[in-house]
């Protein structure tokens, strides 16, 4: 029996959605592809599932008596590979456009090189460094259900950010991933759903905080490229992600 057209359409957005943003596999689409855009409201399930991976390895080594460091960096690690490390990727390149270059043309020229420099080295060892020490801080108690919900909810930034900015480029992902409202409302709301686990107003501040961050690096890519780029819209989300873990930290002092 074959499924009803709108189901099937989903079901495509969604496979496009973990094709655009893991390295999981989940097989081909078959006939005419959706656009990005429409698969946008998907994206934050695609961090859920990514959340989840890291979660279950979090969960797995703190049930073999691992300490809460090593198993939040294996976590972490376990996820990186999930996504083929592509939003550490764009932050390390954003940063070392942002820090090493003086013009407009030769940021996004350092960002589009495939080689690493000393701002992008530093700033993935202080990504990686605060959300393991967060989440060796949280857990057991929390840890599991934040993984699920921060990689959900900064995921779900990134629909919005590219029907608020424009594209830094002519090409490139930037430019082709052009935005559209309703998908990105969607993929708000989904990534709110995927923060309630941790409580209703936890929830709201950590979507708070997400956002205010997400904003932020917007305004910067803004007022340094003149708008977004894949690397941006990467940099966007450990951004988010790192200050949604700062949140907790600071509601569970």
């Amino acid at each position: 029996m074959s499924r009803p057209a709108g189901i099937a359409l989903r079901l495509d957005e969604l496979r496009l959605a973990l094709m655009l943003l893991t390295r999981l596999p989940v097989g081909r689409i078959e006939g005419a592809a959706p656009s990005m855009a429409a698969s946008a409201w998907a994206w934050p399930l695609a961090g859920v599932a990514v959340g989840a991976i890291a979660a279950l390895v979090l969960a797995l080594m703190q049930g073999l008596g691992l300490p809460p460091v090593p198993a939040a960096l294996l976590a972490l690690a376990v996820g990186a590979v999930a996504t083929g490390a592509m939003h550490e990727d764009g932050l390390a390149d954003l940063a070392d456009g942002f820090g090493g270059g003086a013009t407009r043309d030769r940021k996004l020229e350092i960002m589009r090189d495939s080689r690493i420099g000393s701002y992008g080295v530093v700033a993935l060892a202080l990504s990686l460094g605060f959300r393991a020490s967060a989440i060796a801080a949280l857990a057991p108690d929390g840890a599991g259900w934040a993984l699920i919900g921060l990689a959900a909810i900064s995921r779900a930034m990134l629909p919005a950010a590219l029907v608020l900015m424009p594209a830094a480029r002519g090409d490139g992902l930037g430019k082709a991933a052009r935005g559209e409202e309703t998908p990105a409302l969607h993929a708000l709301a989904i990534g709110l759903l995927c923060l309630l686990p941790l409580g209703v107003g936890a929830a709201i501040i950590t979507l708070g905080a997400v956002a205010l961050a997400s904003g932020a690096l917007g305004l910067l890519a803004k007022r340094q490229i003149g708008g977004q780029t894949g690397d941006v819209l990467g940099a966007m989300q450990q951004v988010g992600e790192i200050a949604g873990w700062a949140a907790l930290l600071a509601l569970a002092a």
